[in-house]
């Protein structure tokens, strides 16, 4: 069977340095970070108390007052970037045969703002059960693609995947594979999250996963350095809209680049630290090339999962070198967590946009914040250290890896005839 090639011809982003691809895209280049004080909650008692958050969202400029109240956070955020992609995309919903557009999402926590609320709301009662009847539909991980196929009468496959913050690199892939399979010709692929919460920030603060540099956020995300303490909590959505390319060619789409392979694996190790050795890691990478029909040669650029942990970085960091072996030192290899902190479910779609943004443009956005080598760090890897770095970037990976061992990989291409 002939898999149908597939590409990318929208995109839309939320993300903690700017609400649109351009605002998004334009922040990482220019090296701005995303942290701040936390404003959603008093986190004065809390170990950490900054967080990378969306900012000058209004849900109402969006939304009207009874659908922006139906709707957690991450749903709004999500379907703000799924219009974007869209538009972005210039779909026209009208003409097209929406029995085969469909929506595939990701989310690793989905409403917890709304989970946390309801039962805070019961626990300071009498025990008498008073509950929101939208409490279920507003929580539950898949409204967000429920939300957004609804709207636009999109009738394809509907879904979330649920591998935590793998989610939405895992919704990329299972998009891609759709339309490579001929079940649909568009996917509205992507993910959001919205757990910079009481339980989120509690919650991650007792794993000790979180930085606690309060005296200092804009510096805390610092992949790859010798000091980093843990990740910085981000929240947002990201949106691609995936596909045929015969199908764009034949509407005239924008084509931003190619999605030419997917790669899944699982540590099978611990349920929250990575193998040592990024056993599981290299396994993805390896996957994801076999996937794709390429070498590992071919590679130009990695945005990392690279969340500034003292334990991940290095593991990842270690595969790389041995899936790549001597090539590795003439790959562009960056994390832009270090600016948008750590977007869970979230983060495999917005890298995965940024990584379509180094193909287009010929930059790899920088890693910010390093100050201290680590020696534990292959010195001859090109990290993309504090400055951005302009080449011709033809092929490009986005790695994503979640708790319980879930790791994902996509890789995507600039695209030729």
């Amino acid at each position: 069977m002939q898999l149908k090639r597939v590409v990318v011809t929208g995109m839309g982003a939320v993300t903690p340095i700017g609400n649109t691809l351009d605002q998004y895209w334009n922040a990482l280049i220019a090296g701005k970070s995303g942290a701040a004080e936390i404003t959603h909650f008093d986190a004065s008692k809390f170990k950490t108390q900054f967080a990378c958050e969306i900012k000058d969202f209004d849900p109402l400029d969006f939304f009207d007052r009874k659908d922006a109240r139906k709707l957690d956070r991450f749903t709004q955020y999500g379907a703000v970037a799924a219009d974007q992609a869209i538009a972005d995309s210039a779909l026209d919903t009208e003409v097209l045969d929406k029995f085969r557009i469909g929506v595939i999402w990701g989310a690793g926590i989905g409403g917890l703002e709304t989970f946390q609320n309801e039962v805070l709301n019961f626990a300071s009662g009498n025990g008498t059960p008073r509950f929101n009847p939208f409490f279920i539909p507003k929580m539950i991980a898949d409204i967000a693609p429920g939300y957004i196929s609804i709207k636009n009468g999109f009738m394809g496959p509907n879904y979330t995947t649920v591998s935590a913050c793998a989610s939405s690199a895992n919704a990329v892939i299972d998009a891609l594979n759709t339309i490579r399979l001929g079940t649909c010709d568009v996917v509205v692929t992507g993910g959001s999250e919205a757990a910079v919460t009481i339980a989120g920030v509690g919650g991650f603060n007792a794993m000790h996963a979180l930085s606690t540099r309060n005296d200092s956020p804009q510096t805390a995300s610092r992949p790859f350095d010798a000091e980093r303490d843990g990740f910085v909590l981000g929240e947002g959505g990201g949106a691609l809209v995936l596909e045929d390319l015969d199908h764009a060619l034949k509407r005239g789409a924008k084509i931003y680049a190619e999605v030419i392979g997917g790669g899944l694996s699982s540590d099978a190790y611990h349920m929250t630290a990575p193998h040592p050795e990024g056993v599981g890691v290299v396994r993805v990478m390896e996957n994801c090339l076999r996937d794709a029909r390429i070498e590992a040669k071919d590679v130009d650029a990695i945005n990392t999962h690279g969340t500034s942990t003292p334990l991940g970085d290095v593991a990842e960091l270690k595969a790389i070198s041995k899936v790549f072996g001597a090539h590795a030192s003439h790959i562009s290899i960056n994390s832009t967590k270090s600016m948008t902190g750590h977007l869970l479910g979230a983060a495999g779609a917005v890298e995965a946009i940024s990584s379509v943004m180094s193909i287009r443009e010929g930059i790899i956005p920088p890693t910010i914040n390093h100050v201290n080598v680590d020696e534990n760090i292959d010195s001859s890897l090109d990290l993309t250290l504090n400055s951005p770095t302009k080449r011709d970037v033809n092929i490009a990976m986005s790695n994503t890896f979640g708790f319980g061992g879930h790791n994902a990989c996509v890789v995507l291409k600039k695209y030729t005839d």
